[in-house]
């Protein structure tokens, strides 16, 4: 499987050769800002299936922390990626183009969301990151 996607623009396209995995909505007060909007939607994948296949020179990258981060596109400004370690480990699920695979299976960080903002959906909700002995739908046998 091949997931393709880039930004508002166009002019940054990346490339994912392998599984997505762990989709979630992050409703941490960083997502939140960064994207605007109630929580930001992101999945998983193993960075090395990951490549840019346009505009890299275009992406820029916003650490908060040590080695975490956001990628965005300096020209239109989409958020496009999640960063640890200073490899690309998620991707915005909203800039994938077609069908990702997977769909979001919790939502996280729902100690901080948006107090305007309710969850009407039955997805596990976790006040920050989900507990390791946690299984999301996708992984679960």
């Amino acid at each position: 499987m091949t997931i393709t996607g880039g930004c508002l623009c166009g002019k940054v396209r990346y490339e994912i050769t392998g599984q997505l995995y762990d989709a979630s909505h992050c409703h941490c007060s960083m997502c939140r800002r960064q994207h605007g909007a109630a929580f930001a939607t992101y999945a998983d994948f193993n960075p090395d299936d990951f490549k840019w296949i346009s505009g890299e020179n275009k992406v820029k990258v916003y650490e908060k922390l040590s080695d975490d981060g956001w990628c965005f596109c300096s020209e239109c400004g989409s958020s496009l990626a999640g960063t640890a370690k200073g490899k690309i480990t998620s991707i915005t699920l909203g800039t994938v183009e077609g069908d990702p695979g997977i769909k979001p299976e919790s939502h996280i960080f729902v100690g901080s969301k948006a107090r305007w903002h309710e969850i009407n959906d039955d997805l596990p909700q976790f006040d920050e990151w989900p507990p390791d002995t946690w299984e999301p739908p996708s992984k679960a046998s």
